[in-house]
């Protein structure tokens, strides 16, 4: 690790890596499938004339979508680290 590395590790809280240790453990696609789910509900609730409510259910999409990706980064950073730590321990 360079000194940058270290630098960041030591910047960030206790409870940022609490939630981002909580999230890994949710498959990526639930978070698709949550986001898919409020599509239908919004366009059930559209097509019901509940226009309000299918908009409020349809603004959760773009934020389920931005949270997935979040955990892929963050299962994609702990797969970089371990592989990284195997590897400095052969050396």
């Amino acid at each position: 690790m360079n000194t940058l590395d270290v630098s960041q590790q030591k910047q960030e809280g206790k409870v940022t890596k609490r939630i981002e240790e909580q999230t890994a453990k949710v498959p990526s696609l639930t978070y698709m499938g949550l986001a898919v789910g409020s599509m239908v509900a919004s366009a059930v609730c559209m097509a019901t004339g509940r226009r309000q409510l299918a908009q409020f259910i349809g603004q959760w999409v773009p934020s389920l979508l931005i949270i997935g990706v979040y955990n892929k980064l963050v299962k994609a950073e702990q797969e970089l680290l371990e592989g990284q730590a195997r590897v400095q321990q052969r050396i």
